[in-house]
């Protein structure tokens, strides 16, 4: 089974124009989120998928691959349905390239039950959200988790609602953007319509859900940073300057 991850890259983000090419310690940052996801044993290919031109050549500097797309795809997940028109796989893995802090274990954490269960179109990880401040922050993204671990809904709102217990008395968790689709399973999404709850979110995992179809969640004890802004690429950088294992990936072969 070929499991191919793509890293959708644009350099029009509302709130911050031409983020994937921020510099983190002399790297770009969407070269940080390609090394990080090559390294995943079960990775077989990566690519940065991308509808602008700086960034393919940005990709090729460093040694990467990348696949070109249209400029009209309003979800990553679209961006990625038209990646693999043209490069084989069984399995794709979206990894956001805003999240430069991710690391390899956490591609295997999400891609694995995928190949252990045929049933499992769609893999999203979670994580049990630490502060109250990110549980209020709309640029985080909450989940509530069925008992099936299967996704019920995804807010940018504080939910579950937490002003009758208190922050610290309730079960609260983030969608961390690792996503493996099943390749049909991602063909069909880009055939559905859009929905109200995706658009109303800009969240696309609602487009499965309204349309009836389950996202396994997979919970991870590792943390994500988006970088959704330029004071979090301050902190992020800051952060890695301190993180052992970006040696780590300068190491690795591309």
């Amino acid at each position: 089974m070929k499991v191919v991850a793509f890293v959708p890259a644009r350099m029009g983000s509302s709130r911050f124009p031409g983020k994937p090419l921020a510099k983190i310690m002399g790297r770009t940052m969407i070269e940080h989120c390609y090394r990080r996801t090559a390294m995943c044993p079960l990775i077989d290919e990566t690519y940065i998928a991308t509808c602008d031109v700086e960034i393919a050549q940005a990709v090729e500097e460093f040694g990467g691959k990348f696949v070109m797309t249209a400029n009209t795809h309003e979800r990553a997940s679209d961006r990625i349905a038209e990646a693999i028109a043209s490069i084989d796989c069984d399995i794709a893995v979206l990894v956001q390239g805003d999240e430069p802090m991710i690391l390899p274990q956490m591609v295997t954490a999400a891609v694995e039950p995928m190949l252990k269960d045929v049933s499992i179109a769609c893999v999203n990880l979670t994580k049990r959200i630490d502060t109250e401040e990110e549980f209020h922050d709309p640029n985080c993204i909450k989940t509530v988790i069925a008992q099936n671990g299967d996704a019920l809904c995804f807010s940018r709102q504080p939910i579950p609602y937490a002003a009758l217990e208190g922050f610290e008395n309730i079960m609260a968790y983030k969608q961390v953007c690792i996503i493996p689709f099943r390749k049909d399973a991602l063909l069909k999404y880009t055939e559905l319509a859009p929905t109200p709850g995706e658009i109303a979110e800009s969240v696309d995992m609602m487009r499965f859900l309204e349309h009836g179809i389950p996202v396994r969640m997979i919970e991870t004890p590792h943390n994500s940073h988006a970088v959704d802004t330029p004071e979090d690429l301050k902190n992020v950088t800051a952060m890695m300057e301190k993180d052992p294992f970006v040696a780590e990936t300068l190491k690795h072969q591309i």
